[in-house]
């Protein structure tokens, strides 16, 4: 529940929510959801947390963070680490867990609601703290995707559990799959 003359801020864990909207089949439209929550309240600040990969030549992800930049939202990155694991595969590593909670503490005195957009349970501390410092706190994640996407113990601690699934209509656009295109076989020499 969201009143209108409350102060709002969203903590939007970027590599979370685009894992939870993909596995429900559709993309987030960034314009779309800080028009939503303008709507359900004073929006103050809409937070975006990513890591990116510096030394890549192009990264998919540069052009959303420059257009979330331009658009109202405060870009929070650092670069990733990558790394190759035992078994000689290329892993990334980019946690930003620790950037939301310092910021989200910060800003707790400011506003009367906090939305975050995440199902990871390391959350729940966060969510207990800024609700002791009597700020309401929603989660926004999905729990109809298979496996669920959100922690059972952060879903039980948020004072409302928002189904990203229900937000399809009014902040989505259908999911959008590259096709991966093929090299065509060779001419036969007969």
């Amino acid at each position: 529940m969201f009143y209108k003359d409350e102060r709002l801020a969203l903590f939007i864990d970027g590599s979370n929510l685009y894992a939870a909207a993909k596995a429900l089949g559709f993309d987030i439209d960034y314009k779309l959801l800080r028009k939503e929550f303008m709507r359900r309240g004073k929006l103050l600040r809409a937070f975006y947390y990513t890591a990116l990969l510096e030394n890549d030549e192009y990264s998919p992800i540069r052009p959303l963070v420059d257009w979330l930049n331009y658009n109202g939202f405060t870009m929070v990155t650092k670069p990733a680490k990558e790394y190759t694991d035992s078994m000689g595969r290329r892993k990334i590593k980019g946690n930003m867990d620790i950037e939301l909670a310092v910021d989200a503490m910060e800003l707790a005195p400011h506003v009367d609601h906090i939305v975050i957009f995440s199902g990871d349970g390391d959350f729940r501390p966060l969510i207990e703290s800024i609700q002791r410092q009597g700020v309401r706190v929603s989660v926004v994640s999905t729990i109809r995707s298979h496996p669920p996407m959100i922690s059972d113990d952060l879903r039980r601690q948020a004072d409302n559990f928002i189904e990203l699934d229900e937000l399809k209509d009014v902040l989505g656009r259908p999911h959008r799959e590259f096709p991966i295109e093929k090299p065509e076989a060779p001419a036969s020499q007969d």
